[in-house]
């Protein structure tokens, strides 16, 4: 008895430790690009183009770039920008999104089903899919250079849907009939129960979207011009010049102060991050 004890308290451990050891390789390989990030921005030109590269910067110049950085390009208007087209992306995602997971949830129609099942397939379409009709339809609407061509091709979320549902769904049907009862309508059931029981979801959510849209280079390079409309991604392409060369020094120092917010987002929220994707999975 004691021997199995011992060989599974063995296979334990190292089961544990094996697991341990593929979650420390892989993230090292998705934080080794930060970290570079992360060198570069305190690298001198010569050291960053020196035929032998170190990890710590031997000559800092960590002073000079961010400076550069925030002087030689409009970067906290970029910034701006993006917490613009981000927080009105993600606010009216949560406007659409909700109604429409309650409805797939706890409505019965004709063809529920058919609609959960459009949303799966929308689920698997690159959003690069839809870039042309897309343009043609903001160049028709003469929005093309505006806030609002950032802004409207991602007023629907697929994902938004299907994760609201899947929280939705775990909400008990006595509760919704309770509410109805009582008098409250449809959306005040959405705004007043459902979504504040989904609130890990919503964060998880909101964290997914923001950082998705913060990134997002393809759909804004397409969509503006303006230099006072860019958003950060696609202010940081000012650093770069095919005659000169790009300034890697500056980029990285940019590239940092742009990531900063979203990692510092992520730190804050991530116990409810977790729980709202494990719930939503589970259920």
């Amino acid at each position: 008895m004691r021997t199995h004890t011992a060989i599974g308290s063995a296979f334990a451990y190292l089961t544990a430790l094996l697991n341990n050891a593929v979650l420390f390789v892989t993230g090292s390989v998705i934080m080794a690009p930060f970290v570079w990030m992360l060198s570069l921005s305190a690298k001198s030109p010569q050291e960053i183009f020196a035929r032998r590269s170190t990890l710590w910067p031997q000559d800092l110049s960590v002073i000079d770039n961010y400076r550069e950085a925030l002087t030689a390009t409009p970067l906290a208007r970029y910034m701006a920008n993006g917490l613009i087209v981000c927080s009105a992306i993600l606010l009216l995602q949560i406007m659409i999104c909700a109604p429409c997971a309650y409805a797939v949830a706890k409505l019965r129609f004709p063809g529920r089903d058919l609609a959960f099942g459009a949303v799966l397939i929308a689920l698997l379409l690159p959003h690069q899919v839809l870039s042309l009709p897309l343009f043609v339809l903001a160049h028709s609407l003469g929005i093309l250079d505006t806030y609002v061509a950032l802004i409207f091709p991602y007023l629907v979320s697929p994902f938004g849907i299907f994760l609201f549902r899947q929280f939705f769904k775990s909400v008990p049907d006595d509760l919704v009939h309770a509410a109805r009862l009582d008098g409250l309508s449809e959306f005040s059931i959405v705004w007043r129960i459902m979504v504040p029981v989904a609130l890990p979801a919503v964060i998880a959510f909101s964290i997914f979207s923001v950082v998705s849209h913060w990134n997002d280079l393809f759909w804004p390079l397409i969509a503006v011009r303006d230099q006072a409309l860019m958003p950060p991604s696609l202010g940081v392409l000012a650093f770069k010049n095919e005659e000169t060369g790009s300034a890697y020094g500056p980029l990285m120092a940019a590239s940092t102060i742009i990531v900063a917010p979203l990692l510092l987002a992520f730190l804050i929220a991530q116990r409810w991050f977790v729980e709202g994707l494990a719930a939503g999975a589970i259920k």
